[in-house]
């Protein structure tokens, strides 16, 4: 039986046996992660030699330079703009705001300047001073403003000079028809105090009824009961 298994060891059919010296496990990984760190170098060092090659990156370094110059100008224009508009708007509104001032001022000369010629056609019909008055009424207007409304205006003046002040009292009464019949109304139930110093001019407005056909508007200037002026206008 010995013998048997001598022969079978020696033998050419016996199992082969190789000696392999083992090595330690982290040898082992270290000597694999030099490895593949040198392969990542390699290949890191073979794509930029490659891009140095074809000059990709000098390329994309100077368009990159380009367009971080051109977004520096487009900021710089954009808040540029941004103040030209903000002051075009504070122009814009200050226009604005002076364009309704003058506006307003416009409008106010309009309405002094017709003031002006309703004062001027008021004096320019004024009758000229005659005799010896002191007080006389040179001027009486009156006009229809609605169906129901009149305005009337009068000027009384006094003619000498260095007259006394007159104190007294203004009477409007207005005469007409009604209905076909004779018809009279007055601006007030009773006469208007006045204080005369060299000229006074007074004006007012009356109702009276639609239907009334007002032909004629007395003025009379009063002290106490007696008629110290009256001045008639037909209309």
């Amino acid at each position: 039986m010995r013998w048997r298994l001598v022969r079978r060891r020696w033998s050419a059919g016996a199992p082969r046996m190789a000696v392999r010296s083992a090595l330690p496990w982290p040898l082992r990984w270290l000597l694999v992660a030099i490895m593949l760190g040198f392969s990542g170098a390699l290949a890191l060092w073979a794509f930029e030699f490659g891009r140095d090659i074809a000059g990709v990156d000098r390329n994309a370094q100077a368009e990159l330079q380009r367009l971080r110059v051109e977004a520096k100008d487009l900021r710089e224009q954009l808040m540029q703009a941004r103040a030209e508009g903000s002051t075009s708007v504070s122009q814009l509104t200050a226009e604005r705001a002076m364009i309704d001032q003058l506006q307003v001022q416009i409008r106010q000369l309009e309405a002094d300047n017709q003031s002006l010629r309703n004062d001027l056609g008021f004096f320019e019909r004024l009758i000229p001073a005659s005799g010896g008055d002191a007080l006389a009424i040179r001027g009486l207007q009156a006009e229809r403003l609605s169906a129901t409304q009149w305005r009337w205006q009068v000027l009384m003046i006094q003619a000498a000079r260095r007259a006394p002040e007159f104190r007294g009292s203004l009477e409007i009464s207005f005469t007409g028809t009604l209905a076909g019949k004779p018809w009279s109304a007055r601006h007030a139930s009773a006469p208007q105090s006045v204080l005369v110093k060299g000229y006074l001019r007074q004006e007012g407005l009356v109702d009276l009824p639609a239907q009334a056909e007002v032909k004629s508007v007395t003025a009379k200037v009063l002290q106490g009961s007696a008629v110290r002026s009256v001045q008639t206008l037909d209309l």
